[in-house]
């Protein structure tokens, strides 16, 4: 009833270069689409459709679960909590993010880039959130309390910096150099990841002994782990619409498969970090160092910060650089 007012679709031929999806042929919106436009386009099939919504539902499950436990007694005024809320407010930002920039991006080439922009930038920050939180709650016991340990979120802080500025610089090579772009964000956001990671996965595969902390979250660990990398995977491969294009563009492409495994892996991740919170909670408030304003709240806030100065800066330039992306004056 309502597809007569539904914006109209363009195939790739009909839009700019920067709007392209690689093996994505058909179900482009508008690169001219009015704000309205982009939200009544959440209401119609195209190729875009189910990357906001696969982010945009799992948003409000993780905003439950973030005030459910923190409006539990007692939790915002105990320390020991406080990395895991960071961590939480981390995993309701990115999705949202990405809903906003995946909805709004095709207002115009500049709107595109920015949105993404503050995706990367979200992304950056989960990356933070989750090395806070591995830090109070993963670290295997032998490494507490180690230099390691002391630097760990320092150094999460440093890598967020690093993988915004690389992200969103990697937009301004993606119509001339493809495949530079394609490298400079993956290795934006596969470098924190594995960063992060280190303290779970010396725990899970290499570690030997009574203070290595295995425990029953080891099998969540794991799938958290297995759903992180095939996110990887689709994201640099676009498979499997690059081995039929054409036939993905409105369902079952990589975009779409990567924001499933993306948020079935922080499913995952957060549930077993409540997990390992609890079941270590007695061990790591008599051995380990207690959670801070400055390594949590603070070093959120300082990240948080300079992301927003990056983005800042970069989205500047576009208006600086001479324009090769300008959006096309005749839309077919």
């Amino acid at each position: 009833m309502l597809s007569w007012k539904l914006p109209r679709l363009l195939t790739v031929q009909q839009v700019p270069k920067v709007f392209h999806e690689d093996s994505i042929i058909c179900g482009y919106r508008s690169p001219r689409s009015s704000a309205f436009d982009c939200v009544l386009s959440l209401f119609q099939m195209t190729n875009e459709t189910l990357n906001i919504w696969t982010h945009f539902i799992p948003t409000w499950y993780f905003l439950w679960r973030m005030v459910s436990i923190l409006l539990s007694p007692g939790s915002i005024q105990d320390p020991f909590m406080w990395p895991l809320f960071i961590y939480m407010l981390s995993c309701c930002i990115y999705p949202l993010m990405s809903t906003f920039a995946h909805t709004f991006s095709v207002m115009s080439t500049q709107a595109r880039h920015i949105c993404f922009f503050l995706d990367y930038g979200a992304l950056s920050l989960y990356s933070l959130g989750s090395a806070i939180a591995y830090s109070a709650y993963v670290f295997p016991d032998r490494w507490v309390n180690s230099a390691f340990h002391l630097y760990f979120v320092p150094l999460a802080v440093f890598n967020t910096i690093i993988s915004t500025g690389m992200s969103c610089y990697s937009r301004f090579p993606e119509e001339t150099r493809p495949r530079l772009s394609k490298v400079l964000r993956t290795t934006a956001f596969a470098y924190p990841y594995f960063f992060d990671s280190i303290p779970l996965f010396y725990r899970m595969f290499l570690c030997s002994g009574e203070d290595c902390t295995h425990n029953g979250t080891l099998t969540m660990h794991l799938w958290h782990t297995v759903l992180a990398f095939l996110t990887g995977f689709l994201f640099a491969t676009h498979l499997p619409e690059r081995l039929a294009p054409g036939c993905f563009d409105y369902v079952g492409h990589s975009h779409q498969l990567f924001h499933v495994c993306g948020i079935m892996g922080t499913y995952f991740q957060m549930e077993v970090l409540i997990l390992d919170m609890n079941l270590r909670r007695a061990w790591l408030l008599d051995n380990g160092p207690c959670p801070t304003i400055s390594y949590t709240v603070g070093a959120w806030g300082l990240a948080t910060a300079i992301t927003l100065l990056i983005i800042a800066a970069f989205s500047w330039a576009l208006y600086l650089k001479p324009t090769r992306l300008k959006t096309t004056k005749k839309i077919l």
